[in-house]
């Protein structure tokens, strides 16, 4: 939870850094592009890390580095410094979610690994939710150094969950060593199934379509839905509220419905509310809540229903790898939203129509690559009878 935290919590006091520091809007959007490109460039390295050293090393690694870095952030006077710290941030916030996958896969499969995948992402999606809030309730107690001091003791915290509760999950017989030519070799060959790029770029275009919104919320909640810095719940409650009754119904569904027909469903939910957003845009001058981000929590519900199964597909590909292709997965996605967050989100960021159309065009994407790889035939989600998630098929 880590890492939605520190990037969502900070959205309120972007006016706030910005005067200090004399940022314009367009300078404040690079304290997440930068994140995130970190974030990209690690997640290619703690897979790989957890699979060599154990899962358990590598993620109190990575929340001793965060906590670190969120006191970088808040002792920062110039942006140039902020931004250092904020990239450290990112190279170490990536072990949560990366890790964590493996450590699910090391341990459950079939149905049960996908309910609790379906938990895991209900549980990730609380945080996105809260921390917009928390950032603005810490805003109206502190200046914006609080929101990093705050990071730091939620890592410190979790550091000291995961040294007293979580079993290491990798054994030693079964680790891999780290060699950078074999590393390498081993990404590329991932990198060129052609069935794992599919997928892998099914779920990043289509949570794309969602971080459009995300990576704009200053934008959309404090100009376009013109609402203050206390208010960023109304956009990402509700956004969240979806997400978690999606991954809640896929988790309900493992065992009992086939996951192509999961994926399809949570496609066409995305579609609907694609269009719903287009037409509340092209209808309505004045954009307004609840019905500007109703559209926004149906795209979520249907990310949520879509997630877990293209998520356990891509470790089912890879079973001796599941660290690498784990976070071959993250890289995938992160170079979509690094895109989003640097280029698209300033650029389609000044109307709620424009950010409609962005969504629209990664639903569209994100659906293509699912039906070509529908109809490639090799892999399709297992019944509940069988014990894993993917397994080839003549369709």
């Amino acid at each position: 939870m880590f890492g939605p935290f520190s990037i969502d919590t900070l959205f309120p006091a972007f006016p706030q850094i910005g005067a200090q520091f004399g940022a314009d809007a367009v300078a404040m959007q690079q304290t997440l592009s930068v994140y995130l490109l970190a974030y990209a460039a690690m997640s290619l390295v703690h897979g790989p890390l957890s699979d060599a050293l154990g899962r358990r090393r590598v993620i109190l690694a990575g929340l001793a580095v965060f906590a670190l870095a969120s006191a970088g952030c808040a002792l920062a006077t110039t942006l140039p410094q902020l931004l250092a710290f904020r990239a450290v941030q990112g190279m170490s916030a990536g072990v949560g979610l990366i890790v964590g996958r493996a450590v699910i896969r090391d341990v459950l499969h079939g149905p049960a690994a996908q309910r609790l995948m379906s938990q895991v992402t209900m549980i990730f999606g609380i945080a996105p939710a809260l921390a917009p809030v928390l950032g603005g309730w810490l805003l109206d107690w502190q200046r914006w150094p609080a929101i990093f001091w705050w990071l730091m003791g939620f890592a410190l915290a979790l550091w000291l969950a995961v040294w007293r509760a979580l079993p290491e999950t990798h054994p030693a017989a079964a680790r891999r060593a780290v060699q950078p030519r074999a590393l390498l070799h081993g990404y590329g060959r991932i990198a060129r199934n052609p069935h794992f790029l599919r997928l892998a770029l099914a779920a990043a275009l289509l949570f794309g379509a969602l971080f459009m919104y995300i990576a704009s919320a200053p934008a959309f909640v404090l100009q376009i839905l013109r609402l203050d810095t206390r208010s960023f719940g109304w956009f990402f409650l509700p956004m969240i509220g979806g997400m978690m009754l999606g991954a809640w119904l896929s988790g309900r569904a493992a065992g009992r419905i086939d996951g192509r027909r999961l994926g399809a469903l949570g496609f066409a939910c995305c579609g609907l509310a694609a269009c719903w957003a287009l037409v509340y845009h092209l209808r309505v001058a004045t954009p307004a809540v609840p019905w500007a981000v109703l559209p926004v929590s149906l795209l979520a519900c249907g990310i949520g229903l879509v997630f877990p199964v293209i998520t356990l597909a891509i470790l089912d590909l890879y079973p001796h790898q599941r660290g690498s292709a784990s976070s071959l997965q993250a890289f995938v996605g992160l170079l979509v939203n690094v895109l989003i967050a640097g280029v698209l989100a300033p650029w389609l960021g000044d109307s709620g129509l424009h950010l409609a159309l962005g969504s629209a065009g990664f639903v569209v994407a994100g659906a293509a690559m699912w039906v070509w790889q529908r109809q490639a035939g090799h892999r399709a989600v297992r019944t509940a009878s069988q014990p894993a998630a993917l397994e080839p098929t003549d369709l």
